[in-house]
Parts: structure tokens; C-alpha cells; sequence
């Protein structure tokens, strides 16, 4: 089993199936290295009715994950021909149909297993990684099967990654949005910024 699963480190590479627009072919991960972002999303498997209210909402916010150049991929244990099944319902049925990203298998577990998160009954707990261009994870969280993840929080996270990586000597203070004042990772220099935002402390 692959322990090198953090920040700072390389992303587990992988080959399988993955299906888009109904069409089934063949997903690696390094293929997208120097190339764009990936947010890697696990799901617990098909038909569970919290994983489908993410993967909907990541599917509506596209545009905004493109213009960010990132790729989304969607994976979990199940096999492509339940995947397939899965595209071809309508919302109101339980399904994915026109879902704007692939959607993987991992029919033997063996990615699930390398991202550590394989349960004891055989499902995936819901991760999710953000790789940057040179495959390195740079953020990863992981909920509760039944707690539904925040699709403004991982936009607001991958933003933050790509500003620092863009802004080297600068850092993202607590509840940062684009456009939200920024501080020097150098401890001195940020002096400036808690000057202006905890000044009245001292008042």
C-alpha cells in the first residue's frame, strides 16, 4: 500500500476506466500533469443519496472549475457499466445524466485502497484532493459518509493554492477570498497586516 498519501507529496498515480458522455475509455492520472489541476473526488458508490447531491452541484459549477484550469474526476469502487447506468437517470430519477466530468471506477479497490480510504464494508469515505500541475497534492480532506462536502470551500481552497503558488513570499489568512487582503508568509513583514486587522485589541 502506497503511505505517501499527504501534502507535499506525489499523488498516487493510476490507469482505469473512466466513463464521459456516455463513453467509456481509458483515465490516468499523470495525463493531466503540466496540464491542469485535478480535484479528485471519492464517493462512497453509486446511488448514495448524499454523493449524488455533490456530484450534481460539482457538475452545475463546471464553468467555474474550468476557468481555474481544473479537472474533476469522480471515482468510487463501482464497475463503468454501473457508472454507465448511473449517467443514463435523470436527477429526478437518482441519477447523473449530462454529468460534465468523468466519473472512474475502481472496481478493484486498489485506488480507494492507495488514497486510504476504504472502509470495512468494501465502500470509499468521501476524499477529496486537490493535485497541482506537477501532480503533488496540495490539500485533502475526508468527511463522515453521511456529512455532505462544500463545494464553495473547495473552490475557495483551490483558488487560495493557485494564489500562493502564483504569489511566491505570500499567504492566505484565515477565511481568505479572492480579492481579500493578503499576508506575508514572512513573519515580520505580516506584522503590517495584524497592525490594520487587530489593532483595536490594544485600543
Amino acid at each position: 500500500m502506497n503511505n505517501s498519501v499527504q501534502v507535499g507529496k506525489i499523488a498516487p498515480n493510476f490507469l482505469t476506466v473512466g466513463i464521459y458522455k456516455n463513453r467509456l475509455g481509458k483515465i490516468r492520472l499523470s495525463d493531466y500533469q503540466g496540464k491542469k489541476y485535478v480535484l479528485l473526488v471519492f464517493y462512497p458508490a453509486n446511488f448514495t443519496s448524499v454523493s449524488l447531491t455533490e456530484l450534481i452541484q460539482l457538475s452545475d459549477r463546471i464553468i467555474e472549475f474550468r476557468q481555474l484550469s481544473t479537472q474533476i474526476l469522480a471515482i468510487s469502487i463501482d464497475s463503468p457499466f454501473s457508472h454507465l447506468h448511473y449517467l443514463l437517470l435523470q436527477p429526478n430519477q437518482g441519477g447523473l445524466a449530462e454529468l460534465q466530468y468523468p466519473l472512474v471506477s475502481d472496481l478493484n479497490q486498489t485506488i480507494t485502497k492507495n488514497y486510504h480510504l476504504l472502509t470495512n464494508d468494501g465502500l470509499s469515505l468521501p476524499g477529496a484532493f486537490i493535485i497541482d500541475k506537477e501532480g503533488i497534492i496540495q490539500y485533502y480532506s475526508v468527511n463522515n459518509l453521511l456529512c455532505g462536502r462544500n463545494i464553495d470551500e473547495l473552490l475557495r481552497v483551490l483558488k487560495s493554492i493557485q494564489y500562493i503558488k502564483e504569489n511566491p513570499g505570500q499567504a492566505c489568512p484565515v477565511n481568505w477570498k479572492n480579492g481579500d487582503q493578503i499576508l506575508s508568509s514572512h513573519p515580520l513583514k505580516a506584522k503590517a497586516y495584524f497592525k490594520t486587522f487587530y489593532s483595536y485589541k490594544s485600543e
